[in-house]
Protein backbone atom coordinates (compact mmCIF):
# COMPACT_ATOMS: atom_id res chain seq x y z
CA UNK A 1 0.00 0.00 0.00
CA UNK A 2 1.24 3.46 -0.94
CA UNK A 3 0.38 6.79 0.63
CA UNK A 4 -0.33 9.80 -1.59
CA UNK A 5 -0.38 13.44 -0.52
CA UNK A 6 -2.66 15.42 -2.86
CA UNK A 7 -2.22 19.20 -2.67
CA UNK A 8 -4.23 21.85 -4.51
CA UNK A 9 -3.15 25.49 -4.40
CA UNK A 10 -5.32 27.26 -6.97
CA UNK A 11 -7.43 30.16 -5.71
CA UNK A 12 -10.15 29.07 -8.14
CA UNK A 13 -12.72 27.01 -6.21
CA UNK A 14 -13.44 24.20 -8.64
CA UNK A 15 -12.05 22.23 -11.59
CA UNK A 16 -12.45 23.76 -15.04
CA UNK A 17 -14.31 20.73 -16.40
CA UNK A 18 -17.00 21.12 -13.73
CA UNK A 19 -17.19 24.86 -13.19
CA UNK A 20 -17.02 27.93 -15.43
CA UNK A 21 -13.75 29.78 -14.77
CA UNK A 22 -12.63 26.81 -12.71
CA UNK A 23 -9.07 25.69 -12.13
CA UNK A 24 -7.12 23.71 -14.71
CA UNK A 25 -4.72 22.43 -12.04
CA UNK A 26 -7.57 21.18 -9.88
CA UNK A 27 -8.91 19.47 -13.00
CA UNK A 28 -5.60 17.75 -13.65
CA UNK A 29 -4.90 16.77 -10.05
CA UNK A 30 -8.43 15.38 -9.59
CA UNK A 31 -8.03 13.37 -12.80
CA UNK A 32 -4.68 12.04 -11.61
CA UNK A 33 -6.09 10.91 -8.26
CA UNK A 34 -9.24 9.49 -9.82
CA UNK A 35 -7.21 7.40 -12.28
CA UNK A 36 -4.80 6.36 -9.55
CA UNK A 37 -7.64 5.14 -7.33
CA UNK A 38 -8.95 3.09 -10.25
CA UNK A 39 -5.58 1.40 -10.68
CA UNK A 40 -4.68 1.15 -6.99
CA UNK A 41 -7.81 1.40 -4.80
CA UNK A 42 -5.92 0.10 -1.78
CA UNK A 43 -3.67 3.19 -1.57
CA UNK A 44 -4.30 5.97 0.95
CA UNK A 45 -4.82 9.52 -0.32
CA UNK A 46 -4.48 12.49 2.05
CA UNK A 47 -5.87 15.73 0.60
CA UNK A 48 -4.90 19.28 1.48
CA UNK A 49 -6.51 22.34 -0.13
CA UNK A 50 -4.18 25.26 0.50
CA UNK A 51 -6.72 27.78 -0.77
CA UNK A 52 -9.27 26.71 1.85
CA UNK A 53 -6.69 26.08 4.57
CA UNK A 54 -3.70 28.35 3.86
CA UNK A 55 -0.62 27.64 5.97
CA UNK A 56 0.45 30.36 8.35
CA UNK A 57 3.41 32.30 6.89
CA UNK A 58 6.70 31.96 8.70
CA UNK A 59 7.31 34.61 11.37
CA UNK A 60 10.21 35.61 13.58
CA UNK A 61 8.73 33.55 16.39
CA UNK A 62 8.51 30.54 14.08
CA UNK A 63 12.20 30.85 13.18
CA UNK A 64 13.14 31.25 16.85
CA UNK A 65 11.16 28.14 17.77
CA UNK A 66 12.37 26.03 14.83
CA UNK A 67 16.03 26.72 15.58
CA UNK A 68 15.62 26.00 19.29
CA UNK A 69 16.52 22.45 20.27
CA UNK A 70 13.31 20.44 20.85
CA UNK A 71 14.23 19.66 24.48
CA UNK A 72 14.62 23.38 25.18
CA UNK A 73 11.42 24.62 23.55
CA UNK A 74 8.93 26.48 25.67
CA UNK A 75 5.21 25.89 25.41
CA UNK A 76 4.62 28.83 23.07
CA UNK A 77 7.28 27.47 20.71
CA UNK A 78 5.53 24.13 20.44
CA UNK A 79 2.28 25.95 19.68
CA UNK A 80 3.92 28.08 17.00
CA UNK A 81 5.35 24.95 15.33
CA UNK A 82 2.25 22.75 15.67
CA UNK A 83 0.91 23.52 12.19
CA UNK A 84 4.33 23.04 10.63
CA UNK A 85 4.71 19.72 12.46
CA UNK A 86 1.42 18.51 10.99
CA UNK A 87 2.44 19.55 7.47
CA UNK A 88 5.85 17.89 7.84
CA UNK A 89 4.23 14.71 9.17
CA UNK A 90 2.00 14.54 6.08
CA UNK A 91 4.98 14.95 3.79
CA UNK A 92 7.17 12.46 5.64
CA UNK A 93 4.42 9.83 5.51
CA UNK A 94 3.82 10.21 1.75
CA UNK A 95 5.34 8.06 -0.97
CA UNK A 96 3.96 10.23 -3.78
CA UNK A 97 3.19 13.95 -3.58
CA UNK A 98 0.79 15.31 -6.23
CA UNK A 99 0.75 19.12 -6.39
CA UNK A 100 -1.62 21.25 -8.44
CA UNK A 101 0.21 24.55 -8.94
CA UNK A 102 -1.02 27.36 -11.21
CA UNK A 103 1.43 30.02 -12.33
CA UNK A 104 0.69 33.34 -10.63
CA UNK A 105 2.88 36.19 -11.88
CA UNK A 106 5.55 33.72 -13.01
CA UNK A 107 5.71 31.86 -9.70
CA UNK A 108 3.69 29.64 -7.37
CA UNK A 109 0.70 30.83 -5.30
CA UNK A 110 1.62 32.39 -1.96
CA UNK A 111 -0.19 29.61 -0.11
CA UNK A 112 2.06 26.99 -1.69
CA UNK A 113 5.15 29.07 -0.88
CA UNK A 114 3.94 29.18 2.73
CA UNK A 115 3.63 25.38 2.64
CA UNK A 116 7.22 25.11 1.39
CA UNK A 117 8.42 27.45 4.13
CA UNK A 118 6.67 25.30 6.75
CA UNK A 119 8.00 21.95 5.56
CA UNK A 120 11.63 22.95 5.00
CA UNK A 121 12.41 22.48 8.69
CA UNK A 122 15.73 22.19 10.44
CA UNK A 123 15.86 18.92 12.36
CA UNK A 124 12.79 17.57 10.56
CA UNK A 125 13.51 17.64 6.82
CA UNK A 126 17.09 18.92 6.73
CA UNK A 127 20.01 18.73 9.13
CA UNK A 128 22.29 21.60 10.12
CA UNK A 129 25.53 21.52 12.07
CA UNK A 130 28.04 24.39 11.97
CA UNK A 131 30.80 22.07 13.20
CA UNK A 132 30.24 19.54 10.41
CA UNK A 133 33.14 19.22 7.99
CA UNK A 134 32.35 20.59 4.56
CA UNK A 135 28.69 21.35 3.91
CA UNK A 136 26.85 22.12 7.19
CA UNK A 137 23.45 21.19 5.70
CA UNK A 138 22.19 17.76 4.64
CA UNK A 139 18.80 16.36 3.51
CA UNK A 140 16.84 14.16 5.87
CA UNK A 141 14.34 12.79 3.32
CA UNK A 142 16.94 11.43 0.91
CA UNK A 143 16.88 7.76 0.00
CA UNK A 144 13.25 7.09 0.86
CA UNK A 145 11.90 6.83 -2.67
CA UNK A 146 9.59 9.82 -2.55
CA UNK A 147 8.31 11.11 -5.89
CA UNK A 148 6.59 14.36 -6.80
CA UNK A 149 4.11 15.11 -9.59
CA UNK A 150 3.73 18.80 -10.50
CA UNK A 151 0.54 19.66 -12.39
CA UNK A 152 0.70 23.26 -13.55
CA UNK A 153 -1.22 25.77 -15.65
CA UNK A 154 0.04 28.88 -17.40
CA UNK A 155 -1.77 31.84 -18.88
CA UNK A 156 0.74 32.40 -21.68
CA UNK A 157 2.60 29.75 -23.65
CA UNK A 158 6.19 28.67 -24.26
CA UNK A 159 7.35 28.45 -20.65
CA UNK A 160 9.43 25.40 -21.48
CA UNK A 161 11.28 27.20 -24.29
CA UNK A 162 10.77 30.86 -25.31
CA UNK A 163 9.78 31.98 -21.77
CA UNK A 164 11.86 29.43 -19.89
CA UNK A 165 13.69 32.06 -17.82
CA UNK A 166 10.37 33.51 -16.64
CA UNK A 167 9.08 30.19 -15.34
CA UNK A 168 9.71 30.16 -11.59
CA UNK A 169 7.03 27.58 -10.77
CA UNK A 170 8.72 24.22 -11.23
CA UNK A 171 12.18 25.42 -10.20
CA UNK A 172 10.68 27.22 -7.20
CA UNK A 173 9.29 23.91 -5.97
CA UNK A 174 11.94 21.49 -7.12
CA UNK A 175 14.87 23.41 -5.59
CA UNK A 176 13.64 23.35 -1.95
CA UNK A 177 12.27 19.82 -2.29
CA UNK A 178 15.61 18.62 -3.60
CA UNK A 179 17.26 20.44 -0.71
CA UNK A 180 15.39 18.20 1.74
CA UNK A 181 16.17 15.06 -0.25
CA UNK A 182 13.41 14.52 -2.84
CA UNK A 183 14.91 13.98 -6.28
CA UNK A 184 12.23 12.40 -8.49
CA UNK A 185 9.86 14.78 -10.31
CA UNK A 186 7.28 14.46 -13.07
CA UNK A 187 5.61 17.46 -14.73
CA UNK A 188 2.50 18.12 -16.80
CA UNK A 189 1.21 21.60 -17.67
CA UNK A 190 -1.51 23.40 -19.59
CA UNK A 191 -0.90 26.70 -21.38
CA UNK A 192 -2.81 29.40 -23.35
CA UNK A 193 -5.34 30.08 -20.55
CA UNK A 194 -5.34 33.82 -21.22
CA UNK A 195 -6.15 33.21 -24.89
CA UNK A 196 -9.13 30.94 -24.27
CA UNK A 197 -9.17 29.66 -27.83
CA UNK A 198 -8.65 26.33 -29.57
CA UNK A 199 -5.03 26.30 -28.42
CA UNK A 200 -6.17 26.23 -24.79
CA UNK A 201 -8.54 23.35 -25.43
CA UNK A 202 -5.83 21.43 -27.28
CA UNK A 203 -3.38 22.10 -24.44
CA UNK A 204 -5.85 20.84 -21.83
CA UNK A 205 -6.55 17.71 -23.89
CA UNK A 206 -2.83 17.05 -24.26
CA UNK A 207 -2.29 17.58 -20.53
CA UNK A 208 -5.08 15.17 -19.67
CA UNK A 209 -3.51 12.57 -21.93
CA UNK A 210 -0.21 13.29 -20.21
CA UNK A 211 -1.80 12.73 -16.80
CA UNK A 212 -3.32 9.43 -17.94
CA UNK A 213 0.02 8.25 -19.30
CA UNK A 214 1.81 9.33 -16.15
CA UNK A 215 -0.58 7.43 -13.90
CA UNK A 216 -0.11 4.33 -16.05
CA UNK A 217 3.67 4.72 -15.86
CA UNK A 218 3.89 5.37 -12.14
CA UNK A 219 1.42 2.69 -11.05
CA UNK A 220 3.47 0.22 -13.06
CA UNK A 221 6.76 1.42 -11.53
CA UNK A 222 6.03 2.28 -7.91
CA UNK A 223 6.35 -0.17 -5.10
CA UNK A 224 5.96 0.67 -1.41
CA UNK A 225 9.18 2.19 -0.11
CA UNK A 226 8.14 2.74 3.49
CA UNK A 227 7.89 6.15 5.10
CA UNK A 228 10.98 7.63 6.70
CA UNK A 229 11.09 8.22 10.40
Amino acid sequence: MLRLLHIDSSARPGPSDKREHGSHTRRLSARFIRNWRTERPQDVVVYRDLALQPPTPVTGQWVHAAFTAPAQREGWMQEVLAESDALVDELVAADLIVIGVPMYNFGMPSTLKAWIDNIVRVGRTFGFDRSRAGEPYWPLLAGHGKRVVLLSSRGDYGYDDRLRTSNHVEAGLMTPLRYIGIESFERVATEYDEFGDARLHASIAAAEMGVDALVAQLTAEMEPQGACA
